[in-house]
């Protein structure tokens, strides 16, 4: 474990940012946790916008291309303050470099794609309910693969939760289920979520004294090399955008907000209140999502979506319940 090689340190996880906007920010514990809260909502709005605008945008703009594109606008906003923090912690980040390169690939790379191309054949509303089963996802691989402990009131909210996703999955129809006739988008999406809990797990891993603009400049160059062979494949297969207002606004918004606003403000959120509490405030999402969804796409919520959100509430609420 990187950690344990280079030692714990007591500071905040973003303390040592170098920026004295967030030194100001991080003078007491208790104001702290407070804006923790705060950026914890916000990052829900902004990932919930950029599943609606994906959607949105899905016949315009290719899933790779979106996706190369919205972290490569993140790498330009982030190099100018955040290369040299990486250059000067080059050693601790090369220490870590497995668990860094597994959360390039899961944040970076995997979570973004396969939501991009999950959102060409499935609803924005569908694609932010399957969100709510991220903290649910965090509790299983938790206990599966990082010894937390699982008790049968957490095997319970777990089948509950699932039926629920069942439920959104086959659009209540559940003789989709016996004829494993399902979406291939909300197929898509799932693996994105369960991509995105192990993310969240991942990072519990990181020194905490480690930079994190470093750090996220890191992940982010690693996630753009993984994700170029995919773009030029598919721009090789004549998969082109047109460049106009729509598509320009559309790269700027996800590289800024749901990249670096949000990335930055989830892991400070994850740093201050650990993963379990902060994966809690992506069930913001549906609410944010289904608003969105509804003045900007169309989309209505059926009784499968409200049927389906209920039971991963109850389950969630089962498996956490005195924690």
């Amino acid at each position: 474990m990187c950690a344990a090689q280079i030692g714990q340190t007591t500071k905040p996880a973003l303390a040592e940012l170098g920026n004295p906007w967030h030194s100001r920010l991080m003078t007491t514990s208790a104001p702290s946790h407070r804006l923790a809260y705060v950026l914890l909502v916000l990052t829900a709005l902004f990932w919930s916008g950029n599943f609606v605008l994906a959607r949105a945008m899905h016949a315009a703009v290719p899933p790779m291309t979106l996706s190369f594109m919205r972290w490569l606008i993140a790498f330009a906003l982030l190099a100018p303050f955040s290369l040299r923090h990486a250059w000067r912690e080059r050693a601790l980040l090369w220490q870590c470099r497995g668990r860094i390169l597994a959360l390039s690939l899961l944040g970076i790379t995997a979570f973004n794609s396969l939501v991009y191309t999950g959102v060409q054949t499935t609803t924005a509303t569908n694609a932010v309910l399957l969100n709510s089963f991220i903290p649910i996802l965090t509790v299983l691989f938790g206990a599966l693969w990082f010894g937390q402990r699982l008790g049968g009131r957490q095997m319970l909210g777990l089948a509950v939760s699932f039926v629920g996703v069942l439920a959104i999955v086959s659009h209540g129809e559940w003789t989709r289920l016996v004829g494993l006739n399902l979406n291939q988008g909300d197929l898509i999406v799932f693996l994105a979520m369960v991509s995105w809990a192990l993310y969240t797990l991942a990072l519990r891993g990181l020194p905490t004294g480690l930079n994190r603009f470093g750090l996220l400049i890191t992940m982010v160059m690693v996630g753009l090399l993984a994700i170029l062979p995919f773009f030029v494949w598919e721009v090789a297969s004549g998969r082109m955008v047109e460049l106009n207002t729509a598509t320009l606004a559309t790269f700027a918004y996800v590289g800024v907000f749901p990249s670096v606003v949000a990335y930055l403000f989830f892991n400070y959120g994850v740093a201050r209140l650990g993963p379990a509490r902060a994966a809690m405030f992506i069930h913001l999402m549906p609410a944010f999502g289904a608003l969105l969804s509804t003045v900007f796409l169309g989309e209505t919520l059926a009784w499968y979506h409200l049927a389906g959100i209920s039971a991963i509430f109850l389950g969630l609420s089962l498996s956490t319940r005195g924690q």
